[in-house]
């Protein structure tokens, strides 16, 4: 019998310990698959960051690096320029990425490095209990903003997909959303996009997912892949913004 559906090389064959309904896992199988597609799992460095996803690499049967918080992108440029046969992406959260690890992010992408970069926007601060992140959206109540986020006062979601893309050198920018099987379709072309950027040696490659954070949002799992459609997506258009896949 052929199989139709297969654990990626890419992954070690063991359990996420991630939340029901978060959608880490799915980003995690998206980039696994695209390093089997690309036969790249051997050369590839993985640098984590501080978040629920520090953990990857008991999941992906890559090597490997911890970053402190917000440095994966310098640990990546260390990494690719020390050894630029490597294929190298970082996998970062909103608070670690858009907080603070922004100067970092910026100056990468400027600069062009040649680097994947996995970027997980939930709209909170997952690991450390639900705070306000730079991306929580107007109005949403979290642990550091009980009655809701106030534009005035507490500022507007960055949009990092929109920032990155006005800058000259990165080759690609996408924002994508795993919360229905058609938006994960999408997102698989955008993260092969990604690997092949690189691949080719084209640069610098961004790839923003929308992802599903419930328990913090105090939602079940159905409730929080609707808000993603209902609320992060209207706030977070989904689309390529520079680049093409």
């Amino acid at each position: 019998m052929k199989p139709v559906f297969k654990r990626p090389k890419s992954l070690y064959d063991v359990p996420f310990h991630y939340c029901p309904g978060c959608h880490h896992g799915i980003a995690h199988r998206l980039i696994a698959e695209a390093i089997d597609a690309l036969g790249i799992q051997e050369r590839v460095v993985a640098v984590a960051s501080i978040g629920c996803s520090v953990f990857l690499y008991d999941y992906f049967a890559v090597d490997v690096l911890e970053a402190p918080h917000g440095r994966a992108p310098a640990v990546g440029t260390g990494i690719k320029r020390a050894r630029p046969e490597s294929m190298v992406f970082t996998y970062q959260g909103d608070g670690d990425l858009a907080a603070i690890g922004l100067a970092e992010t910026i100056h990468a992408a400027n600069r062009g490095e040649q680097l994947a970069v996995f970027f997980i926007n939930n709209t909170i601060y997952g690991m450390t209990g639900g705070q306000m992140a730079p991306t929580t959206l107007p109005g949403q109540k979290t642990t550091t903003t009980p009655s809701g986020r106030r534009v005035i006062g507490e500022g507007a979601p960055i949009k990092m997909a929109e920032m990155i893309a006005a800058l000259k050198p990165p080759a690609f920018v996408a924002r994508v959303a795993v919360n229905n099987p058609k938006s994960i379709l999408q997102a698989r072309k955008a993260v092969q996009k990604a690997f092949r950027i690189q691949v080719e040696g084209k640069g610098y490659a961004f790839v923003e997912f929308l992802s599903a954070c419930p328990t913090n949002w105090k939602m079940t799992p159905c409730e929080a892949n609707r808000h993603v459609s209902e609320a992060l997506i209207p706030e977070f258009p989904l689309g390529v913004f520079k680049g093409d896949l």
